[in-house]
């Protein structure tokens, strides 16, 4: 069975569409993936069971990088054809069945969007694929001994992103005398670039102590340091979103972006929302205190939290 699959440009997405191919792996044991996703995107592909090829998308203009993927897919039968970008090429393949996503904004989770595409319910969470030898750099880099605060301090617009001096006020609530993860050693995170390094350099510039993973790991590495923490705290970002595909406990900080779409999606995944009107609040209005006292709760949490749980 050949399954192609059509997913986001953008790593946050494309981790919720993990979810919809870990059900497909499982109906289908015998099937053979095709992927075609944003480049930034690859790496949350890259180690996944029953991956046959992964076609990265370049965006270009008047929609030509969809002329592009045609070229690449159009010579097969497809088994099934889904599509979550909405697009026209399912009808334009041969295929026995095509599942394509509605375009457009709507109401609830994006989660419950993609899980209506191919009628399941209840939908499936996502899912974090990496290999032995991304689990045995993450054990290089945070070695075992003590728990590990991860943090995400970066975003991809500047208004998602929580003061730094909020970030390290609650590394020290939470890994000090009393606090939910006292002892524990802090790494932060982020992606690649200037932007990304600046928006992190106050928080690396106050916890001198932290490790510095910024810009350093594929997205599969990131998974697998990700999996090794006893919790992760950061932004509305794909890093959030893959922080809680790996099960990891994970607090998404949530301001000026609605929760209700996307808040992070895990066994033990919230999201909490700064004060003000939800998705147009700002991130100042969120304190460390606050988001201390959520994270100590979701860490006491024995039970599996719903799907796109908040605390307003």
């Amino acid at each position: 069975m050949r399954i192609l699959f059509i997913t986001s440009t953008r790593i946050g997405d494309a981790v919720l569409s993990t979810g919809l191919l870990d059900h497909l792996m499982r109906a289908h044991p015998e099937a053979r993936f095709t992927i075609a996703c944003g480049r930034v995107a690859e790496g949350v592909f890259s180690r996944m069971p029953a991956l046959e090829r992964l076609i990265p998308i370049e965006k270009k203009r008047f929609g030509l990088h969809w002329l592009g993927l045609w070229a690449q897919v159009a010579g097969r039968r497809w088994d099934l054809v889904v599509d979550l970008r909405g697009s026209a090429i399912a009808w334009l393949l041969l295929a026995g069945r095509r599942a394509v996503m509605r375009g457009g904004r709507r109401p609830g989770h994006r989660l419950l969007h993609l899980a209506e595409t191919l009628g399941v319910s209840p939908a499936p969470r996502p899912v974090a694929w990496f290999g032995p030898a991304d689990a045995a750099r993450a054990e290089a880099l945070l070695p075992a001994g003590t728990p590990w605060l991860a943090l995400g301090p970066t975003a991809n617009w500047v208004r998602k992103v929580w003061p730094p001096d909020r970030f390290v006020t609650l590394a020290r609530l939470l890994t000090g005398p009393g606090g939910a993860l006292e002892g524990a050693r802090i790494v932060i995170l982020g992606g690649p670039g200037e932007q990304e390094r600046a928006m992190a350099a106050p928080v690396l510039a106050a916890l001198p102590e932290a490790a510095d993973l910024l810009g350093v790991l594929e997205l599969p590495e990131a998974a697998a340091v990700l999996a090794r923490c006893a919790l992760f705290v950061g932004n509305d970002s794909g890093l959030m979103h893959l922080s809680a595909a790996t099960g990891t406990p994970t607090i998404g900080l949530f301001g000026p972006t609605p929760a209700a779409e996307y808040a992070p999606v895990g066994l033990r995944a919230q999201a909490v929302l700064a004060k003000g009107p939800p998705g147009a609040a700002p991130m100042g209005a969120l304190s460390a205190t606050r988001v201390a006292e959520a994270a100590s709760a979701l860490l006491a949490r024995p039970d599996p939290v719903p799907l796109g749980e908040t605390v307003a």
